[in-house]
């Protein structure tokens, strides 16, 4: 069993940068990737990111790429997510998950491959 929590979201203008962080506990060592996800009100929960726990491999969607920054802390069981240059559209409940199956494909944006979910926080951006 492993456990997610987040932290860091909040209201900010848009421009603005935010850090959210993933607290991962419970058995860590089963863990192969923590992926961030986000939901807006009325939309399908969208993949923002993932990095595989243990070689650091890391995957964007390309909504994100180069203003997003994911990093994992192994010692702290931390997963970070560096926000910048933020948008109205990035507005959404962000959620922290993890799984412990490696795919051949490798890092995926599946909501369904991921078995261990955080209870998600807020960001909301203002224009």
């Amino acid at each position: 069993q492993v456990s997610l929590v987040e932290s860091g979201g909040g209201l900010v203008q848009a421009g603005a940068s935010l850090s959210l962080s993933c607290a991962v506990s419970g058995r860590t060592f089963t863990t192969y990737a923590v992926a961030w996800f986000r939901q807006a009100p009325g939309k399908d929960r969208e993949f923002v990111a993932a990095v595989n726990w243990r070689s650091g491999n890391l995957r964007y969607a390309d909504s994100v790429a180069g203003r997003f920054t994911v990093s994992r802390d192994n010692a702290k069981n931390v997963v970070n997510l560096e926000m910048t240059s933020l948008k109205s559209e990035d507005t959404a409940v962000y959620y922290c998950a993890a799984s412990n199956v490696a795919y051949k494909s490798g890092l995926s944006s599946l909501p369904e491959r991921y078995g261990y979910w955080g209870q998600g926080t807020q960001v909301t951006v203002s224009s």
